[in-house]
């Protein structure tokens, strides 16, 4: 049966308590994932909306004849957004339960429970001369306690209200220490819950990425032409975290105080919750007895300028979403180390609580702008809102690009296995693979296709050199960040001149085909080629030989394994960690004595050592498959340097790596309607008191939670059937939706309670509006 993964890279914004209406819809991202998890491993599917989504992907399966698996790999967000992706990424990762972080978001998430105990007013005539505005507010026709909240309520969210605006003034009213021993009370009810398996294949990469604001800024230096370096301030500091799913549940992406840490500083919002400082990290693991030994690593990871000038101490991180809030520059960052065994559709999924900023403001656009509007809104609400234009045009060109990639690998397909054909199709001996005779027909391959690229080669081999120049600086800085330069310039001088003097001024012959010294430089230091090469082979299995009825879906699935095997030995030696302490030893003085680090690089890598071990693999399974395969198997890998020499100079060093279109897809109030119309206004409440007002009621809570999950389950199913290529039927879908909803409605009856009138109401709603 074809395979396709839905991988989704998810963003979700800054919105203050609308956080729990994106609680609520990462909720269904959790579920959807394992139900997928479920489905593939043959488990039994849960009940509520993860029984729905089983039901769905079965559907799929056989109707469609398509076995889809949901990825959630990547996870970024910014201020209270940002909490929800630290434990999305942590449950994921764990395989535990997101329940817990229910619990934090209705019961705690209160401005009595955030208040620190010595903001609080400590008596009913505390700030005598504040009563009229406190009555103002509570009293004035249309005000929102009166309109959203439930009659039996009211009264204590006035009584909230009133204490919040008399709380101390001209200091944060929140306390940090205490916002900090809630998040590791909820860290603490997930450890409590016995885990299931990772939500994701074992060995699959997972990141993480938060933003955080560092107030006062560390020095970056620019490289200019005149002056030759200028140094500038960056506030801005993106706090990540990767790793790879584990083969068993129970295994924390990261330590419980560093992930602590992100979610606290992304959300510290300006006014509200003291900037973070490490003294309460600190206090906080020794009020609860835990130890802290990757510390120092941790911070040299995420702020090394500060930890190489010594003043690590003194930073102080505010709110994310300040500078960045829509993180989607770190998610994208990271799809060129997404392989992919199988067909993959690439989601980038950004939850928007409150789309409807500018059409909200048609009856205010013709009034002045005033004063204390001018600063509020330059100071918080502008950088806050936006738009993403950007980023997403951003990816929309690369998408551009893989397309074009794909026209031409096509275009160049009839005439590339031609000329394979002809160079090794009466090869006496190309139906019994050797490792000698693999490694023999590589280099001849490789040779034949250098020298009929003639001038081309030249611009090639250029790309190659510039390529592997970039990714051996970028290898060393990531080993030695106390380096502290501005960019990774420096290093690849200094890596072309020592190169330069080892004799590599000159990579191919006049009339094309690699010098002997660059062949030789190639086969110690070009790991991209061979990951290249490998993607190339995983495509045709995945997507373009999935229908050839000369091969048999086992033999396919055998041959990936084969691919991915391999492409684990290239993947490890690619990473910092895997290099080890002695190749951060050696890269610390690359400035100095580059060569040290060439060669570390060189023998510690020992790449000519890995491709023994992958031809030896090779030949051991080709041996094995049926003719047809092991014959195209052998084509498609010998003839992949005539595609490479094609593309590679055409598409920045990306070349034939499997990168396909990625798709952009919104959850939003405004684009979740099947329940009710009218977006944001007509269904969330804790956009009152600018986006604060869920703080103040757990009925509003519980109201914007229940209504995440309503429209994460309504956009889970969109996104699901919007990768089939046969349209689902439009009644099926409105069955699936239908019976979601009402699952929700039955999972949070009893939990759900302020409000008795929320769910029968809703109930009812659907009923009406879906028979």
């Amino acid at each position: 049966m074809p395979q396709k993964e839905l991988r989704i890279a998810l963003v979700c914004y800054g919105g203050v308590s609308l956080a729990v209406y994106m609680h609520g819809v990462t909720k269904e991202v959790w579920k959807l994932a394992r139900a997928s998890r479920a489905m593939h491993s043959g488990e039994t599917c849960l009940g509520g909306s993860e029984r729905v989504y089983c039901d769905l992907l079965r559907d799929i399966e056989a109707k469609q004849g398509l076995e889809l698996r949901v990825l959630p790999d990547i996870l970024t967000g910014a201020s209270a957004g940002g909490i929800n992706a630290v434990f999305l990424a942590e449950a994921i990762h764990s395989g535990r339960s997101l329940e817990p972080l229910t619990n934090l978001w209705l019961e705690m998430a209160d401005v009595d429970k955030l208040l620190d105990p010595e903001a609080r007013p400590w008596s009913v005539m505390t700030k005598q001369w504040a009563w009229p505005l406190v009555q103002y507010v509570l009293t004035r026709p249309g005000n929102a306690v009166s309109e959203s909240v439930a009659p039996e309520t009211r009264k204590e969210v006035r009584a909230k209200l009133s204490r919040f605006v008399r709380s101390r003034w001209f200091a944060p009213p929140f306390s940090g220490i205490g916002f900090s021993h809630l998040l590791c009370k909820a860290f603490e009810a997930m450890r409590g819950v016995p885990p299931d398996e990772p939500l994701l294949p074992a060995g699959h990469p997972i990141d993480l990425f938060v933003t955080a604001t560092d107030f006062r800024g560390h020095p970056a230096l620019l490289r200019l032409n005149s002056p030759a370096v200028a140094e500038e301030s960056e506030h801005r500091l993106p706090i990540g975290f990767h790793g790879r799913a584990p083969a068993e549940g129970g295994t924390s992406l990261a330590d419980p105080l560093e992930l602590i840490f992100a979610a606290r500083s992304t959300a510290s919002f300006p006014g509200a919750f003291p900037p973070l400082r490490l003294a309460e990290i600190d206090q906080l693991a020794r009020e609860n007895g835990s130890e802290w030994p990757g510390r120092e690593q941790f911070l040299r990871r995420i702020m090394p300028d500060h930890m190489r000038r010594g003043d690590a101490e003194s930073v102080s991180l505010i709110d994310g979403s300040v500078l960045v809030n829509a993180p989607f520059a770190e998610a994208a960052a990271r799809l060129s180390t997404r392989p992919a065994q199988r067909e993959v559709d690439r989601r980038f999924v950004y939850i928007d609580p409150r789309p409807d900023r500018w059409s909200g403001s048609d009856a205010l656009r013709d009034r002045p702008v005033g004063f204390f509007s001018a600063i509020f809104g330059s100071l918080s609400t502008i950088p806050r809102e936006q738009p993403i234009r950007d980023n997403l045009e951003f990816l929309e060109h690369q998408s551009r690009e893989a397309e074009r990639l794909h026209l031409i690998v096509r275009a160049l397909r009839p005439e590339v296995e031609q000329v394979v054909d002809d160079l090794f199709g009466h090869t006496l001996f190309l139906d019994r693979p050797t490792p000698r005779r693999l490694q023999a027909w590589r280099a001849k391959a490789q040779q034949a296709a250098a020298e009929q690229a003639g001038f081309a080669y030249h611009s090639y081999a250029q790309a190659k050199f510039a390529g592997i120049i970039d990714h051996m600086a970028r290898t060393i800085s990531e080993a030695a960040p106390e380096l502290g330069l501005p960019g990774l310039e420096p290093i690849c001088q200094r890596l072309r001149a020592e190169l330069a003097a080892r004799g590599m001024r000159s990579l191919s012959y006049p009339k094309g085909g690699a010098s002997k010294d660059a062949i030789a430089f190639f086969r110690a230091h070009d790991i991209a080629f061979r990951i290249r090469r490998l993607r190339f082979l995983a495509r045709r299995l995945s997507v373009e030989w999935e229908s050839d009825p000369e091969i048999s879906e086992q033999d396919r699935e055998k041959a990936k394994k084969l691919v991915y095997d391999s492409l684990a030995l290239y993947f490890e030696r690619e990473t910092v960690d895997w290099l080890g302490a002695q190749f951060a030893a050696d890269a610390h003085i690359v400035m100095q004595n580059p060569g040290e680090s060439v060669d570390a690089l060189q023998r510690l890598r020992d790449l000519p050592g890995v491709d023994r071990t992958v031809e030896a693999m090779f030949a051991e399974q080709l041996a094995e498959m049926p003719r047809a395969l092991r014959r195209r198997m052998l084509l498609a890998y010998l003839g992949f340097p005539f595609f490479d020499i094609a593309t590679l100079p055409l598409l920045r060093n990306e070349g034939l790596t499997e990168f396909d279109p990625v798709k952009i897809d919104r959850i939003s109030p405004e684009d979740a309607r099947s329940i009710r119309e009218g977006g944001t206004r007509a269904t969330l409440r804790g956009i009152e008191f600018y986006n604060f007002g869920a703080f103040f009621s757990r009925a509003y809570r519980e109201n914007d939670y229940l209504w995440g999950r309503l429209h994460g389950a309504e956009r889970m199913i969109d996104i699901v059937v919007s990768t089939l290529e046969h349209p689902m039927p439009a009644e099926d879908i409105f069955r699936y939706k239908r019976a979601a909803f009402l699952a929700v409605l039955d999972e949070e009856e009893k939990r759900l309670t302020t409000d008795p009138r929320l769910i029968p109401g809703l109930r009812k709603e659907i009923l009406a509006k879906m028979r």
